[in-house]
């Protein structure tokens, strides 16, 4: 009986030309259609991804993290020769130039890409220059066309830390739950000479539901230029459904940046707590 080993792939792409990580139906070009296409070709075998950050259309990684299991006999060809390191090099060949597999190895026993992780670190990018980001930063920085005060941001981001029921910041998804842990809500002014009227969010959370980061930048930012008074975060925070009051910041802005694991001998039981419902809705899901 052949044995199923499991492999752990760390990547980044630019988010841009796909339509999110997750594959669909049709010929959507998505993160992990390319990549599980090239890994079954490369491995002779059907693989099939699981990913801690299921990010959406045109937001970008730099720190994601994913995991396939391959039955051991995949990995005893010419090219890999048991050595899946050697995927670095074969799949480099064969990707295109907005995707990039920078590491393969086997995974610790217990891990799980998805629910082994303790948290997610996100950066979002965002210009407030009348004229938007230099050329060359385009696809990852987002243009806001208000000023923001960074300290009305920062003000707005403080109140939305700790766990709390995220539904007004968040599209319901059935059986899922809304309740996150945000550990971060950082707002910095990162301006240059060269790159003025720039802030980057960095925001840290055990896990993101589905457009919420992008909401949470949109709420910081509607007090950031003056709309909304700080009270609002905390308003937007009794919400119990997706609150229309809330933007959702452009794509382009976000990118994953960070996924953090415990030590390899506690990786299975953090799975296992992850897996468990959060009283009184259900298990988390990362789509940011």
């Amino acid at each position: 009986m052949t044995d199923t080993v499991r492999l752990r792939l760390d990547l980044a792409y630019d988010g841009t030309d796909f339509h999110g990580w997750a594959r669909q139906k049709g010929d959507l070009r998505t993160v992990q259609q390319v990549l599980e296409d090239n890994l079954s070709l490369i491995l002779r075998q059907p693989i099939e991804l699981t990913v801690a950050g299921r990010t959406d259309a045109g937001v970008h990684a730099a720190g994601q993290v994913a995991h396939f299991d391959i039955d051991s006999e995949g990995l005893n060809q010419r090219s890999i020769d048991g050595d899946p390191t050697r995927l670095v090099r074969r799949l480099g060949r064969m990707l295109p130039d907005d995707v990039r597999v920078h590491h393969v190895d086997y995974a610790p026993e217990g891990f799980d890409a998805r629910f082994s992780a303790l948290r997610r670190h996100y950066i979002y990018r965002l210009s407030t220059h009348p004229a938007g980001p230099l050329p060359t930063r385009v696809r990852d920085t987002a243009h806001w066309p208000k000023p923001l005060d960074v300290n009305k941001l920062q003000e707005a981001a403080t109140t939305l830390v700790g766990l709390h029921d995220f539904a007004g910041f968040c599209k319901a998804k059935p059986n899922a739950t809304t309740v996150r842990d945000l550990e971060e809500f950082e707002w910095r002014d990162i301006s240059t000479p060269t790159e003025p009227q720039l802030y980057e969010a960095h925001v840290v959370a055990d896990a993101f539901c589905w457009s919420m980061v992008r909401s949470l930048v949109g709420c910081c930012a509607r007090v950031g230029e003056g709309r909304r008074d700080v009270d609002f975060a905390a308003a937007m925070l009794q919400e119990t459904q997706r609150s229309s009051q809330i933007p959702v910041a452009p794509a382009n802005g976000l990118s994953l940046v960070a996924v953090d694991y415990p030590d390899d001998k506690d990786l299975a039981a953090r799975a296992e707590v992850t897996r468990d419902k959060r009283s009184p809705v259900a298990k988390p899901d990362d789509v940011s």
